[in-house]
């Protein structure tokens, strides 16, 4: 059973996915309450699972344990949001040295199957990829021995899977130096579990708030996993209270300040945080930089707000002094944004999840209407934005 459970599109399409493949799968919208049963699995059609599969990448993280209660596992062509490349290269290769054959010339796309079973290996990520680590620690759990994984990723929702694995019988520790030390067990049983609230959903409203010069208060917030962002909030202006029913973010009048950041993996600046503050930093009083050393691709959503009103240039150049995989790729993976501008209403076509979000903060704080379309894309990850805003005052249809 898992329980704070959002109702979002993604949910659904998990939801819908475990369906296919024989899961019994209850959802309480109203209570956030899932139930799963996962007695009679079976390979899911794949054409099914490709109508599913261009809206999530969900699908390539259902290979390992397919491949040990099955035997196999599929993987279609893969959605997502077009913020920059997200190649499966790394789960691929995690999967192999586990001891699975990996076909990509299988006709209903790649053919994962393990005629050994799959077994305890060393691997190391050559970058701390959420998706790659999720993968080597649900087909690590089961595996024959012992697993090292170094290079992973630690983000608080990493964890979160790391507490669920182990409520169901996993063995794993995990070091400093972002390692992971798996052992393989023989069974996992079932669980009860309350998920994290979600963090970038928390950051998001309070960039709104900053933005709209307003105040807003974001239900089951945690502090703990968003120390970075509230550390930059404050460095912005912004004003915040924590409490145990969540955490409160406002403007408090004046001038915002302009800051310099820089997105990194966890315990740094999440790349999800980076698109709705910076519209909220084209109101600081100054001159703004941010370095996106996550996704190349990830300003494509600034060029609307610019069309707004927003004075932001894109770079090549890495504007920070974090490691950067883009140096010299002649990417434009660099904003500077010079404020306060005023912004005015437009028509705008969302791009992404993320960014889709941060066009609705532009239209809440531009003078005069906004028509935003594509706006389902936004269900993808925020619960119920339409009453939230609608509770906030925001003036739409």
């Amino acid at each position: 059973m898992l329980k704070n459970v959002p109702e979002i599109r993604d949910v659904h399409v998990v939801s819908d996915l475990l369906r296919l493949h024989g899961v019994d799968v209850e959802v309480d919208g109203t209570n956030g309450i899932v139930n799963i049963d996962a007695t009679h699995v079976q390979l899911a059609d794949v054409a099914d699972v490709d109508t599913l599969s261009g809206s999530s990448r969900i699908p390539i993280l259902f290979s390992g344990p397919l491949v040990h209660r099955l035997g196999e596992a599929f993987i279609p062509a893969l959605g997502g949001c077009a913020i920059g490349g997200r190649p499966i290269d790394f789960h691929l290769e995690t999967l192999r040295k586990l001891g699975a054959t990996v076909d990509k010339e299988h006709k209903d796309g790649i053919h994962i199957t393990a005629p050994n079973g799959l077994h305890g290996a060393k691997i190391h990520l050559p970058y701390p990829s959420v998706g790659a680590t999720e993968q080597t620690l649900l087909a690590a759990v089961l595996a024959e021995g012992k697993t090292e994984l170094s290079g992973a990723a630690i983000e608080p929702e990493i964890m979160d899977l790391v507490a669920v694995l182990q409520k169901m019988g996993a063995i794993i520790s995990v070091d400093v130096d972002r390692t992971f030390r798996i052992e393989g067990v023989k069974e996992l049983n079932g669980f009860t579990h309350t998920s994290l609230t979600d963090r970038i959903e928390a950051a998001s409203w309070a960039s709104a708030a900053l933005a709209t010069r307003g105040d807003i208060f974001v239900k089951g917030a945690t502090q703990p996993e968003m120390m970075t962002f509230l550390n930059v909030f404050r460095k912005v202006g912004g004003k915040f209270e924590v409490t145990d029913r969540g955490i409160r973010f406002w403007h408090p009048g004046g001038d915002l300040k302009p800051v310099a950041i820089e997105t990194d993996v966890h315990p740094g600046f999440m790349t999800d945080w980076q698109q709705p503050l910076v519209v909220a930093l084209t109101q600081a009083n100054g001159l703004s930089i941010v370095h996106e050393t996550v996704y190349e691709n990830r300003f494509g959503f600034t060029k609307p707000l610019v069309q707004m009103g927003a004075t932001i240039q894109l770079y090549r150049e890495c504007l920070g002094s974090l490691p950067c995989r883009f140096q010299q790729r002649n990417y434009k993976h660099s904003a500077v944004i010079f404020g306060p501008t005023p912004l005015t209403g437009r028509d705008i076509d969302v791009p992404d999840l993320r960014g889709g979000f941060s066009h609705l903060i532009a239209a809440l704080a531009a003078s005069g209407p906004s028509n935003v379309h594509g706006i389902s894309l936004i269900d993808r990850g925020y619960a119920d934005f339409r009453g939230k805003l609608a509770a906030l005052g925001a003036d739409f249809e």
